[in-house]
């Protein structure tokens, strides 16, 4: 009997209060499915690991929701789904512990997006503030630098809308879901993001989740944790944009700031942790040098040079080690001459193999 589609049930089981990462690890470590673990009894739940409560939880969720029903919202809303599971799915993201097991996203998550930087900041900007952050979002975007934000007033805004102008990428992570913007002066940004091809929206909360205050902290751990570094602009000493820079630290992220005048309590936050060792920053170059990522065009090509296929990255892995007659590969991977040989055709037409000739074949 084949396998239900996991995507139902991921998104079901992320309805669930109390189901987070460590959790979610808990139940698919014991039923080793989303949907085995959707179904299971009360009694197994607690055996994999969930507390009564969440299990019990779970179990009135099971009621009121039907999984094939959210697939049919989500695609009414022109959103898509990423799991652990979905090879799309960021992998500087993914290396994080508490990754989110699931992401919505409108729009689209690009290869290159691995290349990117958080701009993080007040939303009670000061001219001073705007004007650097339309600076550096405006170089790091020309330079290919993705900027990632959270779509809040202030900062958020401006990094977000220059990257645009600018002719880059840039992403945004909510702490609400995706079909509710906030603020709501920003839903026109948010659609430019999505219908200039220029980014995405980003969530790990379900369709129809308010944002309400507990949201945003963390979110936070997404927003550093797509990124290589995190660059704060303006912030006051109790700024949610410092609680991103712990999280940065936590995931071994860069942290930048941007120093700014001692009389301005807004740049109390950034001057501390200028003190406290961060990176200063008056220009992306410096950003792009502490990173090493100042060829950010080379590295996006190699990212594409990457086989996406497991049949490609199979035997392409193969080919690493020394050259190997089409016979060999079909014995080594278990796989039909005819798969490897038409595999190993494609492979060569995207510049991934040579043929040496008589059937031998090598990694480039």
């Amino acid at each position: 009997m084949p396998m239900p589609d996991q995507t139902p049930y991921w998104i079901a089981l992320s309805r669930v209060p109390g189901i987070g990462p460590m959790r979610m690890r808990k139940l698919l470590d014991y039923f080793g499915d989303a949907a085995t673990a959707w179904g299971a009894m009360l009694g197994d739940l607690k055996s994999a690991g969930l507390e009564p409560r969440v299990a019990e939880a779970l179990l009135t969720t099971r009621r009121t929701t039907d999984p094939d029903r959210e697939m049919g919202r989500l695609d009414d809303a022109g959103a898509q789904v990423l799991t652990w599971e979905s090879e799309n799915y960021p992998e500087r993201l993914r290396e994080v512990d508490d990754a989110p097991p699931v992401l919505y996203v409108l729009g689209e998550i690009a290869p290159q997006d691995s290349f990117a930087v958080a701009i993080v900041g007040t939303r009670r900007i000061t001219p001073y503030g705007r004007a650097a952050t339309a600076q550096l979002a405006s170089e790091l975007a020309q330079a290919g630098v993705t900027v990632v934000s959270g779509l809040a007033r202030g900062v958020d805004t401006v990094a977000h809308s220059t990257s645009i102008e600018s002719g880059g990428r840039t992403l945004a992570v909510l702490g609400s879901g995706v079909d509710i913007i906030y603020p709501p002066e920003n839903k026109t940004l948010a659609r430019r993001i999505v219908d200039e091809g220029a980014g995405a929206i980003i969530s790990e909360y379900p369709l129809g989740t308010l944002p309400e205050p507990t949201n945003f902290p963390p979110r936070n751990r997404i927003i550093s944790g797509l990124s290589l570094g995190v660059l704060v602009v303006e912030a006051g000493e109790k700024s949610g944009a410092l609680i991103t820079v712990s999280f940065a630290l936590e995931q071994n992220r860069d942290v930048f700031a941007i120093p700014g005048p001692i009389t301005s309590r807004m740049s109390d936050g950034p001057n501390r942790l200028l003190k406290q060792g961060a990176k200063c920053v008056t220009c992306a170059q410096d950003i792009l040098d502490e990173l090493q990522i100042g060829m950010v065009s080379e590295h996006v090509e190699a990212v594409r040079s990457l086989p996406t296929d497991p049949t490609e990255r199979m035997l392409l892995e193969y080919l690493q080690e020394s050259s190997q007659h089409i016979d060999e590969l079909t014995n080594l991977s278990g796989l039909p001459a005819s798969t490897v040989s038409a595999v190993l055709t494609m492979m060569e037409l995207k510049g991934m193999v040579r043929h040496l000739g008589g059937m031998q074949y090598t990694a480039r």
